[in-house]
Protein backbone atom coordinates (compact mmCIF):
# COMPACT_ATOMS: atom_id res chain seq x y z
CA UNK A 1 0.00 0.00 0.00
CA UNK A 2 1.34 3.84 -0.85
CA UNK A 3 -0.18 6.06 1.44
CA UNK A 4 1.79 8.90 0.04
CA UNK A 5 1.93 8.15 -3.50
CA UNK A 6 1.83 11.75 -5.47
CA UNK A 7 1.23 13.56 -2.29
CA UNK A 8 3.02 17.07 -1.58
CA UNK A 9 4.97 17.09 1.92
CA UNK A 10 6.05 20.29 3.20
CA UNK A 11 9.84 20.33 3.81
CA UNK A 12 11.03 23.48 6.19
CA UNK A 13 14.69 23.70 4.11
CA UNK A 14 16.68 27.14 3.50
CA UNK A 15 20.52 25.52 2.93
CA UNK A 16 19.08 23.21 0.16
CA UNK A 17 18.70 20.22 2.19
CA UNK A 18 16.02 19.08 -0.47
CA UNK A 19 18.71 17.97 -2.92
CA UNK A 20 19.87 15.14 -1.40
CA UNK A 21 16.52 14.46 0.62
CA UNK A 22 14.10 14.37 -2.36
CA UNK A 23 15.17 11.79 -3.93
CA UNK A 24 14.94 9.10 -1.30
CA UNK A 25 11.22 10.20 -0.75
CA UNK A 26 10.65 10.29 -4.36
CA UNK A 27 12.33 6.63 -4.69
CA UNK A 28 10.31 5.07 -1.97
CA UNK A 29 7.66 7.03 -1.26
CA UNK A 30 6.40 8.53 -4.81
CA UNK A 31 6.21 12.11 -3.25
CA UNK A 32 6.94 15.67 -4.62
CA UNK A 33 8.37 18.17 -1.89
CA UNK A 34 7.13 21.75 -1.85
CA UNK A 35 9.59 24.06 -0.43
CA UNK A 36 8.09 27.19 1.23
CA UNK A 37 10.21 30.45 2.04
CA UNK A 38 10.57 30.20 5.62
CA UNK A 39 13.90 31.68 7.57
CA UNK A 40 14.39 28.60 10.21
CA UNK A 41 17.47 30.69 11.41
CA UNK A 42 14.61 32.42 13.40
CA UNK A 43 14.76 29.19 15.68
CA UNK A 44 18.52 28.93 16.40
CA UNK A 45 21.97 29.20 14.19
CA UNK A 46 24.99 27.45 14.69
CA UNK A 47 27.10 30.28 15.04
CA UNK A 48 25.51 31.52 18.22
CA UNK A 49 23.37 34.71 16.89
CA UNK A 50 20.42 33.12 17.82
CA UNK A 51 20.25 30.58 20.63
CA UNK A 52 18.26 27.47 19.67
CA UNK A 53 15.54 27.26 22.53
CA UNK A 54 14.48 23.46 23.13
CA UNK A 55 15.94 20.17 21.59
CA UNK A 56 17.14 19.20 18.46
CA UNK A 57 13.59 17.25 17.71
CA UNK A 58 11.63 20.45 19.29
CA UNK A 59 13.13 22.68 16.84
CA UNK A 60 12.65 20.15 14.23
CA UNK A 61 8.82 19.89 15.27
CA UNK A 62 8.82 23.65 14.99
CA UNK A 63 10.95 23.79 11.29
CA UNK A 64 8.05 21.37 10.20
CA UNK A 65 4.75 22.80 11.86
CA UNK A 66 6.00 26.24 9.82
CA UNK A 67 6.20 24.73 6.54
CA UNK A 68 3.41 23.08 7.09
CA UNK A 69 1.27 26.23 7.95
CA UNK A 70 3.08 28.07 4.65
CA UNK A 71 2.14 25.73 2.30
CA UNK A 72 -0.95 24.51 4.00
CA UNK A 73 -0.24 20.77 3.78
CA UNK A 74 -0.84 18.14 6.49
CA UNK A 75 2.20 16.31 5.57
CA UNK A 76 5.75 17.98 6.59
CA UNK A 77 9.14 17.24 7.38
CA UNK A 78 12.24 19.01 8.96
CA UNK A 79 15.57 18.22 9.69
CA UNK A 80 18.10 19.22 12.40
CA UNK A 81 21.90 18.97 13.23
CA UNK A 82 23.64 18.60 17.13
CA UNK A 83 27.55 18.89 16.56
CA UNK A 84 30.16 17.70 19.78
CA UNK A 85 31.94 15.05 21.21
CA UNK A 86 30.52 11.50 20.06
CA UNK A 87 28.58 10.01 22.42
CA UNK A 88 30.45 6.56 22.82
CA UNK A 89 33.64 7.44 21.12
CA UNK A 90 35.46 10.63 23.66
CA UNK A 91 37.45 13.08 21.83
CA UNK A 92 36.08 11.91 18.90
CA UNK A 93 33.93 14.82 17.02
CA UNK A 94 30.37 14.03 15.61
CA UNK A 95 26.90 14.92 13.69
CA UNK A 96 23.87 13.89 15.30
CA UNK A 97 21.34 14.49 12.62
CA UNK A 98 17.18 14.05 13.26
CA UNK A 99 15.04 14.47 10.28
CA UNK A 100 11.06 14.19 11.58
CA UNK A 101 8.01 13.80 9.47
CA UNK A 102 4.70 14.70 10.69
CA UNK A 103 1.48 12.91 9.18
CA UNK A 104 -1.53 15.58 10.74
CA UNK A 105 -3.84 13.48 8.67
CA UNK A 106 -3.14 10.11 10.45
CA UNK A 107 -2.10 12.42 13.28
CA UNK A 108 1.45 10.60 14.04
CA UNK A 109 4.82 12.31 13.99
CA UNK A 110 7.76 9.84 13.05
CA UNK A 111 11.91 10.37 13.45
CA UNK A 112 14.89 9.09 12.29
CA UNK A 113 18.43 9.63 14.52
CA UNK A 114 21.79 9.16 12.80
CA UNK A 115 25.05 9.43 14.35
CA UNK A 116 28.10 9.60 12.10
CA UNK A 117 31.73 10.72 13.04
CA UNK A 118 32.22 11.57 9.11
CA UNK A 119 32.30 15.09 10.08
CA UNK A 120 34.97 18.18 9.69
CA UNK A 121 33.51 19.53 12.87
CA UNK A 122 35.85 21.59 14.87
CA UNK A 123 36.55 25.38 16.54
CA UNK A 124 39.47 27.55 17.33
CA UNK A 125 40.65 30.94 19.14
CA UNK A 126 43.17 32.35 17.23
CA UNK A 127 45.41 35.48 17.47
CA UNK A 128 46.65 35.80 13.70
CA UNK A 129 46.22 34.68 10.23
CA UNK A 130 49.65 32.07 10.56
CA UNK A 131 47.42 29.85 13.14
CA UNK A 132 45.21 28.75 10.75
CA UNK A 133 46.96 27.18 8.32
CA UNK A 134 47.41 24.18 9.73
CA UNK A 135 44.02 23.84 10.75
CA UNK A 136 42.15 24.01 7.24
CA UNK A 137 43.34 20.69 6.08
CA UNK A 138 41.26 19.30 8.80
CA UNK A 139 38.41 21.79 8.42
CA UNK A 140 38.42 20.41 4.55
CA UNK A 141 38.66 23.87 3.45
CA UNK A 142 38.11 24.97 0.91
CA UNK A 143 35.45 22.32 -0.03
CA UNK A 144 33.44 23.12 2.90
CA UNK A 145 32.57 26.44 4.11
CA UNK A 146 34.53 28.21 7.31
CA UNK A 147 32.85 30.92 9.83
CA UNK A 148 34.95 33.75 11.62
CA UNK A 149 33.78 36.59 14.15
CA UNK A 150 35.60 38.09 16.78
CA UNK A 151 36.20 36.17 19.91
CA UNK A 152 35.52 38.55 22.19
CA UNK A 153 32.02 39.58 20.44
CA UNK A 154 29.93 42.39 21.04
CA UNK A 155 28.40 43.39 17.77
CA UNK A 156 26.80 39.89 16.70
CA UNK A 157 26.45 41.62 13.55
CA UNK A 158 30.06 41.41 12.85
CA UNK A 159 30.20 37.50 11.84
CA UNK A 160 31.38 35.94 7.96
CA UNK A 161 29.90 32.91 6.58
CA UNK A 162 30.40 30.22 4.32
CA UNK A 163 33.73 31.28 3.64
CA UNK A 164 35.58 29.17 0.76
CA UNK A 165 38.13 31.34 -0.42
CA UNK A 166 41.62 32.19 1.01
CA UNK A 167 42.04 35.93 0.61
CA UNK A 168 37.71 36.28 1.64
CA UNK A 169 39.42 34.20 4.40
CA UNK A 170 42.25 36.62 5.68
CA UNK A 171 40.16 39.36 4.97
CA UNK A 172 37.25 38.22 7.55
CA UNK A 173 40.40 37.43 9.91
CA UNK A 174 42.11 40.62 9.89
CA UNK A 175 38.28 42.51 10.43
CA UNK A 176 37.47 39.88 12.91
CA UNK A 177 41.08 40.90 15.38
CA UNK A 178 40.61 44.22 14.98
CA UNK A 179 36.58 44.31 16.00
CA UNK A 180 37.45 42.08 19.36
CA UNK A 181 37.80 43.51 22.65
CA UNK A 182 40.98 41.04 23.01
CA UNK A 183 42.48 41.03 19.80
CA UNK A 184 41.65 37.14 18.76
CA UNK A 185 39.49 35.83 16.60
CA UNK A 186 36.92 33.05 16.69
CA UNK A 187 36.96 30.02 13.63
CA UNK A 188 34.85 27.43 13.27
CA UNK A 189 33.79 25.26 10.54
CA UNK A 190 30.00 26.13 9.08
CA UNK A 191 27.63 23.61 9.51
CA UNK A 192 24.97 24.46 7.70
CA UNK A 193 24.00 21.95 4.89
CA UNK A 194 24.50 24.36 1.89
CA UNK A 195 28.20 24.85 2.76
CA UNK A 196 28.97 21.22 4.65
CA UNK A 197 29.35 18.59 1.97
CA UNK A 198 30.25 16.11 4.53
CA UNK A 199 26.99 16.86 6.73
CA UNK A 200 24.50 16.84 3.97
CA UNK A 201 25.71 13.43 2.66
CA UNK A 202 24.55 12.12 6.75
CA UNK A 203 21.24 14.12 5.77
CA UNK A 204 21.16 11.77 2.72
CA UNK A 205 21.54 8.98 4.42
CA UNK A 206 19.29 9.66 7.40
CA UNK A 207 16.81 10.42 4.45
CA UNK A 208 16.87 7.16 2.91
CA UNK A 209 16.45 5.21 6.26
CA UNK A 210 13.12 7.51 7.34
CA UNK A 211 11.95 7.05 3.83
CA UNK A 212 12.09 3.69 3.63
CA UNK A 213 10.26 3.32 7.47
CA UNK A 214 7.63 5.23 6.00
CA UNK A 215 7.19 2.99 2.97
CA UNK A 216 6.91 -0.14 5.32
CA UNK A 217 3.45 -1.12 6.68
CA UNK A 218 2.46 -1.82 10.03
CA UNK A 219 1.77 -5.80 9.82
CA UNK A 220 -1.55 -5.49 11.97
CA UNK A 221 -3.06 -2.34 10.61
CA UNK A 222 -0.92 -1.18 7.44
CA UNK A 223 -0.80 2.24 8.78
CA UNK A 224 2.87 3.38 7.38
CA UNK A 225 5.91 4.00 9.16
CA UNK A 226 6.67 -0.09 11.06
CA UNK A 227 9.96 0.12 12.37
CA UNK A 228 12.40 -0.09 15.06
CA UNK A 229 11.11 1.47 19.02
CA UNK A 230 13.45 0.33 21.23
CA UNK A 231 16.00 -2.49 21.81
CA UNK A 232 15.67 -5.12 24.95
CA UNK A 233 18.88 -5.72 26.76
CA UNK A 234 20.03 -9.14 27.99
CA UNK A 235 22.11 -10.88 25.30
CA UNK A 236 22.92 -13.65 27.00
CA UNK A 237 26.69 -14.69 27.95
CA UNK A 238 28.22 -17.45 25.70
CA UNK A 239 29.75 -18.86 28.96
CA UNK A 240 27.59 -18.85 31.61
CA UNK A 241 24.13 -17.30 30.48
CA UNK A 242 23.83 -14.89 32.12
CA UNK A 243 22.20 -11.95 30.52
CA UNK A 244 24.67 -9.10 29.63
CA UNK A 245 23.89 -5.43 29.08
CA UNK A 246 24.14 -5.99 25.32
CA UNK A 247 20.90 -5.54 23.40
CA UNK A 248 19.33 -9.16 23.06
CA UNK A 249 16.55 -8.36 20.18
CA UNK A 250 15.08 -5.15 18.62
CA UNK A 251 11.40 -4.07 19.14
CA UNK A 252 9.64 -3.15 16.09
CA UNK A 253 6.29 -1.13 16.48
CA UNK A 254 3.58 0.49 14.72
CA UNK A 255 3.04 4.40 15.39
CA UNK A 256 -0.69 4.32 15.14
CA UNK A 257 -1.72 0.90 16.53
CA UNK A 258 -0.14 -1.12 20.06
CA UNK A 259 1.00 -3.84 17.73
CA UNK A 260 5.10 -5.24 18.24
CA UNK A 261 7.14 -8.06 17.02
CA UNK A 262 10.60 -8.67 18.47
CA UNK A 263 13.54 -8.98 15.90
CA UNK A 264 16.49 -10.62 15.78
CA UNK A 265 20.14 -8.50 15.71
CA UNK A 266 21.16 -7.20 12.44
CA UNK A 267 23.91 -9.10 13.37
CA UNK A 268 22.35 -11.94 14.37
CA UNK A 269 23.98 -12.49 17.32
CA UNK A 270 22.76 -14.65 19.93
CA UNK A 271 25.53 -15.08 22.20
CA UNK A 272 27.92 -12.50 24.11
CA UNK A 273 31.28 -12.66 24.07
CA UNK A 274 32.43 -13.51 27.42
CA UNK A 275 34.26 -9.95 28.46
CA UNK A 276 30.85 -8.28 28.11
CA UNK A 277 29.44 -10.69 31.26
CA UNK A 278 29.18 -9.11 34.42
CA UNK A 279 28.90 -12.14 35.99
CA UNK A 280 32.35 -13.60 34.71
CA UNK A 281 33.89 -10.02 34.84
CA UNK A 282 32.64 -8.83 38.24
Amino acid sequence: MFHYQGQQIAFASKHSKEDVVLPHFKKYLGVVFNVPCIDTDTLGTFSGEVERLGNALDVAEKKARLAMKAADLPYGLASEGSFGPHPYIPFLPSDQEILLFIDDKRQFKLHEILISDKTNFMHRCIANYDEVRPLLEAALFPSHGLIVRPNSWTDKKIIFKGIRDENELRVSITKSLAASRDGKAWLETDMRANVNPSRMKVIGELAEKLAKRLATNCPSCSAPGWGCTNFEKGLPCEYCESPTELVAFEVHGCVLCEYIENKQRKDCATRAEQKYCGVCNP
